[in-house]
């Protein structure tokens, strides 16, 4: 079993792409890639275009030969590993993947993507309530900048599957507006940086207006997109604003990594009859994990997750994050050190009895994000810990965050300016009183 594998999509030059040709592999199976490399070239009728990586790792399989002509937008062409392997055992793993009959987990739970599953999520609650709608650029003719609203506008049509202007302001309190009549919005924004054009409707209307209300006049909206680190777009496109949102009393905040949770959050996001903030990560989209596919999966809003049990150390991480944390716990188990993996799942509000439950437990913490420290996730609960778990630490709280810079555009600085699994090792050995 290979977990949080990426698949690699067929992207788009435009909107209008449908489909495109494989030109040529630069990379092969088996091969090391890191995180902005090229992987190969695409050709259409009108131009060449580079496909990078948006996750370091192993070249698993590629998917589409060379010369592969007619290749849909958004189709897998090849698979990634995160993580450092050797290429013999890349290799080996690809074999595996091929070959390997599917478990009792498996054949229960089959594996989608983190893409599908918001997909699915969008679909079954539009099914089930006609007051659900879409909003946002691209969301309709286009299927969706990240192909999550794809087929929503063949089966809801215009009227449920709504394009807007480029105008994060404007259809952010069209939304919100909807919301105060009685309908439930999804406001798509195709990157979070972008929401910074809506936060007057965002906090000044839809968050508090159940207050100022007196309770009178809910505002069932949800704000979804990708947020954070991607692939080389600069400062303007890849920050992660998960403590801006978490800040703000009247809102709940969201970030889920597996596709269950995803699903699962997404459902019960629409169906809460306040704002939530839905936070994606771009670099999860097309990572696979197994989950269910019933119609009533839903996971609680304000419920964190033990992802990995352990007895030394503790660490916590949410969307992208977790990932990192569990690769590091992996390290550490192979010196004998048994890190607890708490994927935070919501971030507003934050899960405290687990979080307190594990540090009593452990008796230290690390904790990973991917935004900046001052003022960040990980600031508000190392103070939560140090007011309400201070006997129970043996040691200081450790913060794994990004580093204190607009994120650079630059492959090699972009690598520099996010945390790593290597940072959370080096963090859990300090907290732990280890040698580097």
């Amino acid at each position: 079993m290979i977990d949080a594998t990426v698949y690699v999509l067929m992207p788009a030059l435009s909107p209008e792409m449908k489909s495109g040709k494989l030109a040529k592999w630069l990379k092969r199976e088996g091969d090391r890639v890191e995180a902005g490399e090229i992987l190969a070239e695409i050709e259409t009728d009108k131009a060449t275009m580079e496909v990078e990586a948006a996750e370091s790792g192993v070249l698993l399989r590629i998917l589409a030969p060379e010369g592969a002509e007619n290749i849909a937008v958004n189709t897998s062409i090849a698979v990634i590993a995160p993580g450092d392997l050797s290429a013999s055992s890349s290799l080996a793993l690809c074999t595996q993947a091929a070959d390997d009959a599917p478990g009792e987990e498996e054949e229960f739970l089959p594996r989608i993507t983190v893409r599908e599953a918001l997909r699915e999520a969008l679909a079954e609650e539009m099914r089930r309530d006609a007051n659900v709608f879409v909003l946002g650029e691209e969301v309709g003719d286009s299927q969706g900048a990240f192909r999550i609203t794809q087929g929503l506008l063949q089966e809801f049509g215009a009227r449920r599957v709504v394009d807007s202007p480029i105008s994060e302001h404007a259809f952010a309190g069209l939304g919100v507006g909807a919301a105060m009549a009685g309908l439930r919005p999804v406001i798509e924004f195709m990157s979070f940086n972008f929401a910074m054009q809506a936060m007057d409707h965002i906090v000044n209307s839809a968050a508090k207006t159940l207050y100022m209300s007196g309770g009178a006049l809910n505002i069932p909206i949800v704000f979804r997109g990708p947020n954070g680190s991607r692939a080389r777009v600069g400062a303007q496109h890849a920050q992660d604003f998960s403590a801006w949102f978490a800040h703000i009393p009247g809102l709940k905040v969201v970030a889920p990594y597996t596709a269950a949770d995803a699903k699962g959050l997404l459902k019960a996001a629409i169906r809460d009859p306040n704002p939530v903030i839905f936070l994606e990560h771009e670099k999860l989209y097309g990572q696979s994990f197994p989950a269910p596919r019933e119609k009533d999966h839903l996971v609680e809003i304000g419920a964190a997750n033990i992802f990995r049990a352990g007895r030394d150390i503790t660490f916590i991480a949410f969307s992208h994050g977790v990932g990192l944390a569990l690769k590091a716990a992996e390290r550490l188990s192979e010196e004998g050190i048994e890190a607890e993996v708490i994927d935070l799942r919501t971030l507003r509000p934050l899960d405290m009895k687990t979080i307190l439950g594990s540090v009593a437990k452990t008796g230290r913490c690390v904790i990973v994000e991917e935004g900046w420290p001052q003022g960040g996730i990980g600031a508000e609960i190392s103070a939560r810990l140090m007011e309400e778990a201070f006997d129970d630490l043996d040691a200081p709280v450790a913060r794994v965050t990004g580093r204190d810079v607009p994120m650079p555009y630059a492959a090699n600085l972009e690598k520099r300016a996010l945390p790593t699994e290597a940072d959370i090792v080096a963090a859990a050995r300090k907290a732990l009183y280890l040698k580097a």
